[in-house]
């Protein structure tokens, strides 16, 4: 089965349309060339940027010298009203010191201990759905739903019932349609002291949603202090100290950490969900087989009996192959370089892209299809190795990786178990907003199985 991407531009466009490509979809924006080339290059009035498709490269930049290639202050242009000065835009010594605090709040242990949290919105999200049985439904605002309800209990231990869980949500659904990945200052160098363009419907939202995660922090800062608080994500993060120094991080800063928690754990997570159910909808053959795996998990599952969900898997990771939710990264050379040959200057842009990369057509057999099978094939294993890199990689992996891993199958799981999910309306056309989304949603109809 042949999933839908979008339609490339021209091959040559203007730099003025260019940038409107990029502004409202950076997928579109890009040539088809780009699905074969291992290197290309990008001129703008302003700085020089460059594709690199090429694994050597993407080890280079991201595992060999990632402190010679921090990420690029353009991407922070357009994601800084939500973001603050959290750990997915800082670099250098103050970003070691933010992973230092918030890695152990993610290791193995604490994950399993993060699994009851995750079952009980899972199971919230299956019985949601259930009650839609016979309907259509735009299964993106369902899964939407379900990922910022994992995130609320597992950070916070609420549902997204909760009165600023629901505003949260409501808010962050807001932003995310507003704003695109890049704004005008990722392309124009803007001196400090002037405005960044910023939409002003999307600095209210980010506001707001920044004065409600200020509510939920000083409370947990107030119960910690009173022994009252759940053993929690936020709990753990906000009572672990900087190994190095002794210190932890400050209300304001948890309140940026926050942020960033809840768009890598509840967006990236949605969107991959969304795309999954739609690749299994347009597969029936695919999505039975995954039934079947699912019929002899325990009503009541535990952390164990994820793992042993191999056929799940394999689906969710070639969703992430085939719709990254994080569709391109940038670094930013900090010295000259020798791509491929070619002589780079520092200060280039050097834009990583795991869209491009897993469906290039050099690195894997059949790119555009969707096969959960391949991920059994040693050819197909040697290409994961080479071309898969939805986390990123190095030391900036993501560090939910493992978390995403456990709550994209456990839904997965929870929802094939009881519902059939059927493919309805127009085809997705994907577009990159924060992350990779369908322009009009996805529509699904759902049945009971028998």
């Amino acid at each position: 089965m042949i999933p839908p991407k979008p339609a490339p531009r021209p091959d040559k466009v203007s730099l003025w349309r260019y940038m409107r490509l990029f502004r409202q979809d950076i997928l579109s924006a890009q040539p088809e060339r780009l699905y074969r080339a291992l290197m290309a290059e990008f001129r703008t009035p302003f700085f020089r940027s460059y594709l690199c498709n090429d694994p050597k490269l993407i080890d280079l930049v991201l595992k060999d010298r990632p402190a010679d290639f921090p990420k690029s202050d353009r991407i922070s242009e357009g994601l800084a009203p939500l973001l603050g000065n959290s750990v997915f835009l800082t670099n250098g010594a103050e970003w070691e010191r933010q992973r230092r605090i918030i890695d152990p709040a993610f290791a193995g242990g604490r994950l399993r201990n993060t699994f009851p949290a995750m079952l009980l919105a899972a199971k919230a999200a299956a019985a949601r759905l259930a009650a839609q049985a016979g309907r259509e439904v735009e299964i993106e605002a369902e899964t939407s739903h379900a990922a910022a309800d994992v995130i609320f209990r597992t950070l916070f231990s609420i549902p997204i019932e909760h009165e600023v869980a629901a505003q949260v949500f409501d808010q962050f659904r807001a932003f995310q349609r507003q704003q695109p990945l890049l704004n005008l200052a990722a392309f124009v160098p803007l001196p400090r002291w002037m405005p960044r363009f910023h939409r002003r419907r999307t600095k209210a939202a980010a506001t707001a949603i920044r004065a409600l995660i200020t509510r939920l922090t000083i409370e947990r800062a107030a119960a910690i202090h009173a022994g009252t608080a759940p053993d929690d994500l936020a709990t753990k993060i906000m009572t672990t100290p900087d190994p190095l120094t002794g210190v932890g991080f400050t209300p304001a800063e948890m309140v940026d950490q926050v942020a960033i928690f809840f768009l890598a754990g509840h967006e990236t997570s949605a969107s991959a969900l969304a795309w999954a159910l739609y690749l299994l909808a347009t597969d029936p053959e695919v999505q039975e087989r995954a039934a079947a795996e699912v019929s002899s998990m325990p009503e009541n599952p535990d952390f164990s009996d994820i793992s042993g969900l191999s056929f799940i898997h394999d689906i969710f990771r070639e969703t992430l192959r085939l719709y990254p939710p994080v569709p391109m990264m940038v670094r930013e050379n900090r010295c000259p370089v020798t791509l491929r040959g070619r002589e780079v200057a520092a200060a280039a842009q050097i834009v990583l892209s795991p869209w491009h990369v897993q469906r290039h057509e050099r690195l894997w057999d059949r790119p555009d299809a969707f096969d959960p099978g391949r991920w059994q094939t040693a050819e197909g294993r040697a290409s994961a190795r080479a071309a898969w890199f939805p986390f990123s990689a190095g030391p900036r992996v993501c560090t939910g990786a493992g978390f995403a891993m456990v709550e994209g199958p456990l839904i997965l799981a929870l929802l094939l178990r009881d519902l059939r999910f059927v493919a309805a309306g127009p085809a997705p056309v994907p577009v990159a907003h924060l992350t990779v989304r369908a322009r009009d949603g996805i529509r699904l109809r759902i049945e009971r199985r028998g």
